[in-house]
């Protein structure tokens, strides 16, 4: 990607370095961590729902204000600037889409886990948004896990991550996110699962959005870009993840899709960059 010289973003919040020890009471401690792997790991279940049973955190969809704060503006390393720039060009994409219904979303960059007014959060569950506070998480190290225990490396693999966030934040104010949660109180845990996956398969056909207009309008992106996301796309589909992790896929407990479908939906977004191919919710075949 080319990002020298570009727009880098000031809605960005720097909570690294400000890790579980600084969290007070709700800090989740290494050893609680590693067993709630251990137990995602043999039983399938979420990490953030075994972290939940472990210490009572409340769920991403209910409410706890968050109690730290860190600078706020666009970092100077080079993965923060990375992030920023990637950001700034994801307001420039949705402004011109959605006009004045977009409002910007903030970056919280953090290191081990953080807590969000969605409850405290390991790093363990990856990047997340939180509809609640309107922000999207990352912790920077996950980009090194997408590379070396994934294999899915490059600039533009990384830009879809945070793309993928701020499509949940399209969602959100769009209505998506409190409509589909709304439904999942009211269905199975097998049908809210498949709520969760067509709500995933939207933000990431959001970021192939994205991905066609920072092509198109600013020439951010170089040969090979595209083909690294969609690689990135297909490493983290739940069938590709269940199977390193269990040796076995159970298509019943996907929350994001698999990665045939991840790597559709972000096709289709980067083909067309129009938002209105994105429904996921009203097509029978994903």
């Amino acid at each position: 990607m080319r990002i020298e010289d570009q727009r880098e973003s000031d809605n960005i919040e720097d909570r690294r370095g400000l890790g579980p020890a600084r969290m007070g009471r709700g800090g989740l401690s290494i050893a609680t961590i590693l067993l709630a792997l251990a137990v995602s790991y043999f039983t399938g279940v979420n990490p953030l729902t075994v972290l939940n049973l472990f210490t009572g955190v409340r769920s991403m969809t209910e409410v706890s204000a968050p109690t730290e704060s860190g600078p706020v503006g666009a970092p100077q390393d080079k993965l923060g600037k990375f992030a920023s720039v990637v950001l700034a060009d994801t307001e420039t994409t949705w402004r011109n889409l959605l006009g004045p219904r977009y409002e910007d979303p903030r970056m919280v960059l953090f290191s081990g886990a953080v807590q969000s007014a969605c409850g405290t959060t390991s790093s363990a569950v990856g990047p997340f948004y939180c509809a609640n506070d309107s922000r999207v998480y990352l912790d920077l190290a996950f980009f090194d896990e997408m590379a070396h225990r994934l294999g899915a490396a490059g600039d533009f693999a990384q830009a879809y991550v945070i793309a993928h966030e701020v499509g949940h934040h399209v969602q959100n104010l769009l209505g998506v996110v409190e409509k589909v949660h709304r439904l999942q109180r009211q269905a199975s845990e097998a049908e809210g699962n498949a709520l969760s996956v067509r709500m995933e398969l939207q933000a990431d056909c959001y970021a192939g959005v994205w991905g066609h207009h920072a092509k198109r309008d600013r020439n951010l992106i170089e040969p090979g870009d595209f083909e690294a996301g969609l690689r990135a796309a297909a490493a983290i589909g739940d069938d590709r993840l269940q199977k390193m992790s269990r040796g076995h896929v159970q298509p019943e407990s996907w929350t994001h899709g698999s990665s045939e479908q991840r790597m559709t939906w972000l096709r289709r977004g980067l083909e067309s960059g129009d938002p209105s191919v994105c429904n996921t919710f009203d097509t029978k075949r994903l």
